[in-house]
């Protein structure tokens, strides 16, 4: 029997995929306290998609949530996640800013990290995980995983081997986006992890698309996983991982232990419920087993934005026709890890392709910087049919010949006019009027109204379609005139 220790991925991952980064400070704080004293190893918080989301939808600034939060949990270290080499945009970001970004997190007492790269730039997450050390944080080396043919066992263990070779570099992080994972992969895949990990602990965090999540999780666990990715129930499962409380459960049957207070994860769940009901959000989410999926692998978050992308060009019938053309682009593409930036990457060329008719005809920046080796060398060869397209396109010659520059941080804080580097950082994720609303805004919000009920859900639903300026409510208990502004 093993010892299993539990990251919480409530107000991380939990979010990211069910609320789309909205999860404002206010909306965490009653219950983020009680988080930290159910005994998880850590508690996954933060990020720069979250920063640039609170920024540009919510306003608000998320230095000072940060700070609110942090200083909330004070006895569980808390997890900022980052992409090795990017931390604006789906392009790539100066070296000198990555490092100012791990640094800043830092400052402001993020003390464990996970870093990630889908094309295994490996020698970015150690720089990034050696300035981690100068603050003593602990850092997770991810491995991304992806199906394909050339995402063998031995390319994963060579992966293994060197994060785990570095010093600075304390668990292995097995990251599964798509959570296509089974026992029989599993079987193979994580004793060659375990045997190139120097000893060091494995995470696991896989995504409950497909609904069989909760059960590689404790397939894994035999095979030497010992740290386990979980959410409160309301923001588990579905694109989200599986929850704590089936979890905690599920191994206490199996005989393994824990150190988790499961009296606390009721007034959590139940907080977490009540506030994504009262915002609009999803919770409380469920998945079914689609083999479609395995093909395409994209991730949860990623459907909708492709959903959406097709309710702009009036096409939303086409969405299982995008998802087959995201599984044939990924393979011409070289099979990329789906995960940010190229599921994006992916699943926008698919959407293009379809949308126009005519596969390749508008072939986005990014795809050309990805071909020409920008983001580094691809898994497998892209098909040179496509790559020939790619590299002929209008702007192709252009973006090939201006690769990322690498300015130092003092040409970067000229650049933006900031010797504050926290300042810096917010204006490099949104620059212009964005970062104005937000200041404006004013303080973070330390509390967020729950008040809900059936009624007031109809006012929501019947004011997200209503067309009239106009709109009249009669209920047993009450009636409500709601008119919109001009």
């Amino acid at each position: 029997m093993a010892h299993i220790e539990f990251l919480d991925e409530t107000m991380r991952d939990g979010q990211q995929s069910l609320w789309g980064m909205r999860m404002q400070a206010g909306m965490a704080l009653p219950v983020s306290p009680i988080l930290d004293r159910t005994g998880f190893r850590v508690i996954d918080l933060t990020g720069s998609s979250m920063f640039e989301c609170l920024i540009k939808y919510c306003h608000e600034n998320p230095w000072e949530g940060l700070d609110l939060l942090v200083q909330s949990m004070p006895r569980t270290p808390i997890r900022g996640g980052m992409r090795s080499n990017a931390s604006v945009t789906f392009g790539v970001t100066p070296d000198s800013l990555m490092d100012a970004w791990m640094r800043q997190l830092n400052v402001h007492g993020v003390r464990s990290f996970w870093i990630y790269d889908v094309l295994f730039n490996n020698d970015k997450t150690k720089r990034l995980a050696k300035i981690a050390k100068e603050f003593g944080s602990e850092v997770a080396g991810a491995i991304m995983f992806t199906l394909s043919p050339v995402h063998t066992d031995a390319y994963y263990a060579k992966q293994a081997d060197e994060l785990s070779a570095s010093p600075d570099i304390d668990t292995l992080l097995l990251y599964d986006t798509a959570g296509v994972l089974e026992k029989e992969r599993m079987q193979t895949l994580l004793p060659a992890i375990v045997a190139k990990s120097r000893g060091k602990p494995i995470e696991f965090h896989s995504n409950n698309l497909l609904g069989q999540s909760a059960k590689a999780y404790l397939d894994s666990i035999e095979l030497g996983v010992s740290i386990l990715h979980t959410a409160s129930r309301p923001m588990a499962n579905g694109p989200s991982v599986p929850s704590t409380e089936v979890m905690v459960r599920n191994i206490e049957l199996k005989g393994h232990t824990h150190a988790l207070d499961t009296k606390l994860f009721a007034p959590v769940a139940e907080h977490f419920e009540k506030v994504g009901k009262a915002a609009g959000f999803l919770v409380n989410q469920y998945a079914e087993y689609d083999v479609l999926s395995i093909q395409h692998q994209v991730p949860g978050g990623m459907v909708g934005t492709l959903k959406a992308q097709l309710v702009q060009h009036g096409m939303s019938d086409k969405l299982e026709a995008v998802l087959n053309e995201t599984a044939k682009v990924r393979k011409e593409l070289g099979y990329p890890g789906m995960a940010t930036p190229f599921s994006q990457l992916v699943g926008t060329l698919a959407v293009l392709n379809i949308v126009t008719g005519k596969r390749y005809a508008s072939i986005p920046d990014e795809v050309i910087q990805y071909a020409a080796g920008f983001y580094g060398q691809t898994a497998a060869p892209i098909d040179p049919n496509i790559m020939d397209i790619i590299m002929s396109s209008p702007r192709a010659k252009q973006v090939a010949a201006n690769p990322p520059p690498q300015p130092t941080i003092e040409e970067l804080r000229k650049e933006y006019g900031t010797d504050d580097d926290d300042e810096l950082i917010l204006r490099a994720l949104v620059p212009g009027e964005g970062l104005e609303k937000m200041k404006k805004a004013g303080p973070v919000k330390t509390t967020y109204p729950y008040l809900s009920s059936p009624e007031l859900d109809q006012v929501r639903r019947l004011m997200n379609i209503a067309r009239s300026p106009l709109v009249e409510i009669t209920s047993a208990d009450f009636e409500l005139t709601l008119r919109k502004n001009a």
